[in-house]
Order: structure tokens, then sequence, then C-alpha cells
């Protein structure tokens, strides 16, 4: 009987460190990590910068946190001829408003396409990606002459109002979002919907019960994307509202650049960061919603 020598395991030699070595695998990606968050946040620092000087100039503000003072904060917050308390509260419900329905109206579309089929489906997807082409600034004019006309009949909802302006927002709240839902909606197992219609439910049943939980991720997202895009939009708010009292932040933050002999460029900027808070809230409490994938597993 011959014995089998096994021959003994070879450990590599650990290469020495070396910067070039390093740099070639991943330390190219820190330098332009780096350099990306420099060039995201400079633009921020700026204006957090031009808020807190008390000149109110931008040529002041060239030099970061040269000079620190809250004055443009309680300026822009005690001037009568500002009422920016106001313009946060107008900006808060027409964006809040807005999303909730926008999401609502895009969810029960992208639901109907994806789960149904009906005559016009592939045409009714086309159409509405192809009608968002087309920005809503081009329809400026026309959405100022309907608004105006539907304001002689029912001034409730005409020009000057609040109400007609989210109904202009809704106007477009079909199109990509609903898109985006349809694409999200065809990742839900079709089998999920059969367990359900075997029990009795119905597509309402199904819907509100079943499929929004599964889809919270896209409702989270267009919902954010829908809020962002109300709360900036300056041209139609600009155009619908015209009492100062009723308008938003955007439209009423303008006044305080739009004088030529003097632009109050530190107000302004301190408006803006105040602007920006419940658009960070709102990302950081959706967050988790974005990140989370919920329909994994959801197949059983």
């Amino acid at each position: 009987m011959t014995s089998v020598s096994t021959p003994s395991r070879v450990v590599p030699l650990k290469r020495p460190f070396t910067f070039r070595r390093w740099f070639g695998r991943t330390g190219w990606r820190h330098l332009v990590g780096l350099v990306m968050v420099v060039f995201s946040a400079f633009p921020l620092l700026y204006v957090l910068s031009a808020s807190l000087n008390p000149r109110g100039t931008l040529t002041g503000s060239n030099a970061l946190f040269s000079q620190v003072g809250f004055e443009s904060y309680a300026r822009i917050l005690s001037t009568p001829e500002t009422p920016f308390a106001q313009w946060f509260g107008n900006t808060i419900l027409i964006a809040g408003t807005t999303s909730i329905l926008t999401v609502f109206l895009g969810a029960l579309a992208a639901y109907s396409f994806s789960r149904m089929r009906f005559t016009g489906r592939r045409a009714g997807l086309l159409t509405l990606v192809l009608v968002q082409m087309f920005p809503q600034l081009l329809a400026v004019v026309a959405i100022f002459l309907v608004m105006s006309t539907i304001g002689d009949l029912f001034p409730a909802i005409g020009l000057n109002t609040q109400i007609g302006l989210i109904m202009v927002y809704l106007g477009g709240a079909l199109g990509v979002n609903t898109y985006l839902m349809y694409g999200f909606f065809n990742t839900i197992p079709a089998s999920i919907d059969e367990a359900a219609k075997i029990d009795g439910a119905s597509h309402a049943r199904i819907f509100f019960t079943i499929i929004l939980r599964l889809v919270a991720p896209i409702l989270a997202v267009v919902g954010l994307l829908s809020f962002i895009a109300t709360t900036n939009d300056f041209v139609v708010a600009s155009v619908l509202l015209i009492d100062p009292e009723k308008q938003t932040l955007a439209v009423g933050l303008y006044k305080l650049v739009s004088n030529p002999n003097y632009a109050d460029w530190s107000a302004f900027s301190a408006g803006a960061v105040l602007a920006a808070l419940p658009v960070m809230a709102l990302f950081l409490y959706l967050q988790k919603y974005i990140v989370g994938g919920l329909t994994a597993g959801s197949d059983k």
C-alpha cells in the first residue's frame, strides 16, 4: 500500500501597498466623488452665506461667511410688505394638495393600463407620453384665457384662486408620472390579483388594499417630484395668482429682487433657505419608501 503525499497549500504573498495601485483600483472613485460633492455643495453654501450677509447684496457674499447675521431672516419674517408666512402656507397647501391628488390620479390610471385590457390602451399610453413633450409653459396664454372665462361663470375656481391653480396643475398630473407608475405596476405579479379575485375581491378592493401598499416606493417618488415641481413653479403661478396674499413663495420672493434700484438678495436667499426646508423634510420622511423595495417576496 503506497501513501500519496498531498502537496502543501501555497499561501500567496501579500503585495505591498502602493499609492499608484490603490489609486488605479479605488482611489480615482474617491476623487470623482469628492469633486462632485464640492460641485454640488458650493451653490448651497453660497446661498446660505448670502442669507447670513446683513448687507443684502451678492457682491459682499463672494467671501463665504465673511459676515454672519440673522437680520435677513428677521426682515423677511417681520416686514408687512412681504407676508412670507402666508406665502409659505399657500405653497404648502397648494403643493401638498397637488402632489396627493397627482399620486392618486396617476395610480388609478397606471392600474387601469397595467391590469385591464381595452380598446385604445396602447394609443392612450403613447398619447400621455407625447403630450408631456410640450411643456406647460407653451400653454400659459391659453390657460389664462380659459381660467378667465371659467372665472366669469364660476368665480371660486377661476382666475386668482388657489383652487383654480391646483386644477391647472392636476391637468398635467397624468403623462410621465402615469408611465412611470405603469412600469412599476407591471412588476407586481398578476398572481396576486388572481388570488384576490378568487376570494371575491373587486378591482377597487385589490387596488386600495393590496396594490397601493406594494407600489409605495413609486408613489413616494412621484409625490416627491410633484411637490418639488409645484413648489418651484413660477410662470403659471405668477399668471394665475394676482393678489399678494394668495401667491406662492416662488412668486412672492421674486418681488424682493424685481426692483432694479434695490434688490434685497440677502432676504431672497433667506427665503430660499426657508423654502427648502419642507422639501428636505419630505425627502427624509419618504426616503425609507424610496430606498425599500416592498415588492420583494410578495409572490408566494
